[in-house]
């Protein structure tokens, strides 16, 4: 009775866990959201480009903005100069 009960409790932690609320993530693997506005209005951020979502937007009730959560490195990469040395 007890290895039962025990392998029960084992069991449930991990379907108990797989079912809990996951934390609202900002869509950061996109540049560019789609805004559709309507009766449902909803975002995308599905877009690489402004002209690739703006082909999409293109005949419907809709804008094109850049996603501001979008993941951008914090600095630039430093460039590396070479100098020639004569001698």
């Amino acid at each position: 009775m007890r290895i039962t009960s025990a392998v029960t409790a084992l069991l449930a932690v991990p379907a108990v866990l797989a079912l809990a609320p996951i934390p609202a993530q900002a869509q950061t693997g996109y540049a560019v959201c789609l805004r559709v506005f309507g009766p449902a209005t909803y975002t995308e951020c599905n877009y690489t480009s402004m002209a690739q979502c703006k082909a999409t937007a293109s005949g419907r009730s809709a804008e094109c903005y850049p996603n501001v959560f979008a993941a951008t490195p914090l600095y630039a990469p430093r460039r590396s100069y070479r100098r020639a040395y004569r001698y």
